[in-house]
C-alpha cells in the first residue's frame, strides 16, 4: 500500500457514490475499497482469503453471476467491468470494519473510517427522508391504482395455474424478479413431452428456467446467438439435463414459449432479463403455432442437439 495513498478528490461524496444497494444491504465492492486504499484487488481479497473466518456472510458476500451481468448493464459506471474476470465481492459496514483490522495498516484504519462515516451519513440522509417518502406514498398508491389492482391478481393468476387455468395476459412491473420467474417457470411446466423456447438472447437464467420443466421433456432453444453464454455452456446442459436441441435461426424478433406444440405464449422479456423492466405476457391462439414452426424451419441455419453422447446435427421436424 502506498503511504502516499488519499482518498480521490470528492471525499465523502465520491465514497458515498461508490456504495450500492445489493440483496437489500449497502455494500461496497471489492475493486472500489481496492481503490480508496491504494492496492489492487486481488491484493485485497487475498488479504481477506488467509482471514475468510473473519468474514460471514453478513460482512461479505460474493455476487453471482446473473448479478454481475444486471449491475454492469444498468450502472454506466460499471460499463468498463463488461469483460472483469470472475465477480466481484460486496463488503457491508461491518465487512469494512474488519478490513482495517486484517489489513493492519494506519492507511487502511484512516480510509475505513471515511467509508463507515460514508455509510453512517447514507443512513441518516434516508432516515431524515422517512417521513417525506411516506406523504409520496400515498401520492404514489393513488397514481398507480392500476398496478395495484394488478399487482393484487398475481396470487389469483398463480393459484389458477396451479390448478391447470392460465391466464390469456398479464403485466409485471420493474423489479418483480420472482413474480416474472415464477410464472415462467409455471408456462414451461405446462410442457408434458415437448417444449420449445424462443429468444435470441439466452443467458443462465434462461438455462435454469428449462431445466426446471418435467422429467422426460424435451426442449428445443431457437436462438440467433449465445446471448452471455459459451458454446461449452450449452453442452454442459445438454450432457447434464438431456433432450436438449439448440436451433440457430436468425428471423425471430419476439420471444415465445410453445408446450406440446399445444399452447403458445408470447413474452416481452428475454427469460434472462424477466422482471428488471416492465413487461408482458399473453397466450396466443393454438393455431399460430404450425406457421411459426414453418417459418423457422425453413429459416433455419444450423442445428445442435446435445446430448450424453456427444454433439450431432438433425433438422427441425
Amino acid at each position: 500500500m502506498s503511504e502516499n495513498t488519499i482518498v480521490p478528490a470528492g471525499g465523502d461524496e465520491f465514497i458515498k457514490s461508490r456504495i450500492l444497494t445489493i440483496r437489500g444491504v449497502q455494500v461496497i465492492l471489492d475493486w472500489d475499497i481496492a481503490e480508496l486504499y491504494g492496492v489492487e484487488t486481488r491484493v485485497l481479497n487475498q488479504a481477506v482469503r488467509r482471514n475468510i473466518e473473519r468474514f460471514p456472510d453478513r460482512f461479505r458476500f460474493v455476487l453471482t453471476r446473473e448479478e454481475m451481468h444486471g449491475l454492469i448493464t444498468t450502472c454506466d459506471k460499471f460499463a468498463n467491468k463488461k469483460h472483469y474476470p470472475g465477480t466481484a465481492a460486496a463488503f457491508t459496514e461491518q465487512g469494512v470494519s474488519m478490513l482495517s483490522a486484517v489489513l493492519r495498516s494506519p492507511m487502511a484504519v484512516e480510509v475505513s473510517i471515511k467509508i463507515m462515516d460514508a455509510f453512517v451519513s447514507m443512513r441518516k440522509a434516508l432516515a431524515s427522508m422517512a417521513p417525506m417518502m411516506a406523504r409520496l406514498d400515498t401520492v404514489e398508491r393513488r397514481q398507480i391504482a392500476d398496478q395495484a389492482r394488478n399487482e393484487e391478481r398475481f396470487d389469483a393468476i398463480f393459484k389458477a395455474m396451479d390448478g391447470g387455468a392460465v391466464p390469456e395476459q398479464s403485466i409485471f412491473y420493474q423489479n418483480r424478479f420472482w413474480d416474472a420467474k415464477s410464472l415462467l417457470v409455471k408456462l414451461i411446466k405446462r410442457a408434458k413431452q415437448e417444449l420449445i423456447v424462443i429468444d435470441a438472447y439466452p443467458g443462465v437464467a434462461t438455462l435454469d428456467m428449462m431445466a426446471k420443466r418435467g422429467r422426460g421433456v424435451s426442449v428445443e432453444l431457437v436462438t440467433h446467438s449465445n446471448g452471455e453464454l459459451e458454446e461449452s455452456d450449452f453442452e454442459a446442459f445438454g450432457k447434464q439435463c438431456g433432450k436438449f436441441t439448440k436451433t440457430i435461426c436468425g428471423i425471430c424478433h419476439d420471444r415465445f414459449i410453445i408446450a406440446d406444440r399445444k399452447e403458445i405464449f408470447w413474452t416481452g422479456a428475454s427469460l434472462k432479463d424477466a422482471g428488471r423492466l416492465v413487461f408482458a405476457v399473453a397466450k396466443l391462439g393454438a393455431e399460430m403455432i404450425p406457421g411459426l414452426l414453418e417459418s423457422i424451419r425453413k429459416a433455419t441455419q444450423e442445428q445442435r442437439h446435445y446430448g450424453v453422447g456427444g454433439v450431432t446435427d438433425q433438422v427441425m421436424k
